[in-house]
């Protein structure tokens, strides 16, 4: 019998995310010049920058490559992000390889096709609200939020708070 999710979150390790429907609502903005903008959560941020914080390993496997996604994510202690990831088990397993972590141990929050065979591997595949009913169908957790509107500040907090891990960070402050 498959474990729920809340059972495995007091053994997970590694947060891997996606970018493009995942950190963002999935939407471009295209300027006259060419460049692409994304829009990204700042609660999203800060529970990123929180799990880096308090020790998990944060990696970025993504198929788009804009380099301002990059330096936005590596300004909040990411240091791996993987932008062009067209098959992104490789980077996974790179990833793995170099932080020494088991697939059991990883979450993976990912929207649509491309994210499907990393998500079959881990311990604990998720998505967004508004994720393709392909990835809804291989979760074992679906965020109430939607892609870029609070989804990865849902699940991060979740995996912290069974941890102990994110409410110390603030019981100092407020006592």
């Amino acid at each position: 019998m498959s474990k729920n999710y809340k059972e495995i979150l007091p053994q997970i390790s590694t947060l891997i995310f996606d970018v493009d429907g995942v950190l963002t609502d999935g939407t471009v903005t295209i300027f006259p010049n060419g460049e692409m903008v994304r829009k990204m959560n700042i609660k999203d941020g800060y529970a990123l920058k929180t799990a880096v914080d308090n020790g998990f390993h944060v990696c970025i496997i993504s198929g788009g490559t804009n380099q301002s996604v990059k330096d936005r994510l590596q300004n909040l202690g990411i240091k791996e992000v993987y932008l062009g990831a067209h098959n992104k088990i490789i980077q996974l397993h790179e990833y793995l390889d170099k932080v020494k972590v088991n697939l059991e141990n990883v979450l993976y929050m990912g929207d649509d096709i491309p994210d499907y065979p990393v998500m079959e591997l881990v311990g604990l595949p998720t998505c967004p609200q508004d994720a393709a009913p392909e990835i809804k169908g291989i979760s074992k957790y679906i965020s109430h939020k939607k892609g870029g509107k609070g989804a990865v500040r849902d699940i991060i907090e979740q995996v912290m708070k069974v941890q102990n891990k994110w409410s110390s960070n603030f019981d100092a402050k407020y006592d």
